[in-house]
């Protein structure tokens, strides 16, 4: 029996798994304590819980636990590697390298820079969201610190290369930051294989509580240093100061834990799910994936359905199916996704994508059903556009001259 609405937004965020706030509820009612208090039995209880959780954390990402940092959620992580590496490591220089379809808590945080006197560079994507490495090899000068590259895209699922591209970085001197937010917790991530030197990931992207992430800073080959962008207590070897949130740190640590044992038979399911939805939307007419087909995440997929408009298409089954689209709304105006438009789709396709992204909860049903409603809407939509008309009747939109108001 389906209940509604049908939650397919886990890229945005996830429900949380019933074992993890399981794991947590102790930790507000009766081991409530401050792990910072060294001297009675509810401040070394909480303690106990935090280090416990430190080891989940790491052994998911193959790390040791004094290299996991707590932060309050990925976008401080990401705020305080960029804006921690710029401070800590001024003297060697002052030149970033970025992409253009990052998350905007790495591309704002980059235009903060900018102000204070930092060289960013933003490198392009080919139509797949894949970089250049040669490109980003050529960027890289005696002035370069940081490399900062996410292990796997929000908007279109696109997984980079990120071993190879840390071998280009290291080569040069530089170090390697990734925003792996999507890709924590979903496939494998190995620090070591993979030559990270920082890494921001959150738990409320796989199954965990909201408020609550963690950067990876690497200690040793080499030891990495961050200029901590919060002061007080000295707490987290002096790069995060801070009260530790104890149940959300627990709960981000059983989240990590579930995730290290069925991340592998998740992955699997989902993508067939996922693939289910790709064979029965991309028959459609005139309907196109976005991304790079081979090499993203397995829960998900975005989708262009030329000739409808995207918010629309929600509307359409708005109150059923819940998805984003690839405009964002504003009060001014709505712009297409500055994701798509990097990917160089035009203004019609970007305006018209959805992203599905399936998760632990999600069912075969759920599925079928989505399948059906966004087919009935599409072919609904289009009905009653002069634009998809006129294509049927093999007029090419792109040589009229559209008359000005």
């Amino acid at each position: 029996m389906l209940k509604f609405p049908i939650y397919l937004d886990n890229s945005a965020t996830t429900p949380m798994d019933p074992r993890v706030l399981d794991a947590m509820v102790p930790y507000y009612l009766d081991h409530f304590g401050n792990a910072a208090s060294r001297n009675h039995p509810f401040g070394w209880e909480a303690e106990d819980a935090v280090d416990k959780a430190r080891e989940q954390i790491a052994k998911l990402i193959n790390c040791t636990e004094k290299e996991i940092i707590f932060t309050s959620g990925a976008t401080e992580g990401d705020n305080l590697a960029i804006k921690g590496i710029y401070d800590m490591y001024a003297r060697k220089g002052n030149h970033i390298i970025t992409v253009t379809t990052e998350h905007k808590a790495v591309l704002d945080t980059c235009k903060h820079l900018e102000k204070l006197g930092a060289q960013i560079t933003y490198l392009g994507v080919d139509s797949e969201g894949n970089i250049d490495l040669n490109e980003l090899e050529n960027a890289i000068t005696d002035k370069t610190i940081l490399v900062a590259i996410m292990y796997a895209n929000n908007e279109v699922g696109t997984i980079h290369p990120i071993k190879k591209i840390a071998e280009i970085t290291h080569k040069k001197g530089a170090l390697l930051f990734t925003d792996a937010t999507q890709a924590a917790g979903k496939i494998s991530i190995d620090v070591e294989r993979d030559g990270i030197d920082l890494m921001a990931f959150t738990a409320h992207k796989m199954y965990g509580p909201k408020g609550v992430g963690a950067l990876y800073v690497r200690r040793k080959n080499p030891r990495v240093k961050v200029t901590a962008q919060m002061d007080g207590g000295g707490h987290e070897r002096g790069m995060r100061s801070g009260t530790l949130n104890v149940p959300g740190i627990v709960g981000f640590g059983k989240a990590c834990e579930i995730a290290m044992n069925e991340m592998d038979a998740d992955a699997e399911r989902l993508s067939k799910l996922r693939d289910k939805l790709d064979t029965a939307l991309l028959s459609l007419e005139e309907s196109y994936l976005n991304g790079n087909k081979n090499s993203r995440l397995p829960q998900l997929t975005n989708i262009s359905f030329k000739y409808v408009e995207g918010e629309g298409l929600m509307m359409a089954f708005n109150q059923n199916i819940a998805v984003s689209s690839g405009s964002a709304c504003t009060s001014a105006s709505l712009e297409p996704s500055y994701v798509l438009k990097a990917l160089g789709l035009g203004d019609d396709l970007a305006h018209s994508s959805l992203r599905f992204s399936l998760g632990r909860f999600s069912t075969e049903e759920q599925v079928d059903y989505t399948i059906e409603q966004v087919t009935k809407a599409v072919h609904k939509l289009r009905e009653m556009s002069p634009l998809w008309e006129m294509f049927k009747e093999g007029i090419d939109l792109s040589t009229i001259e559209w008359a000005a108001h």
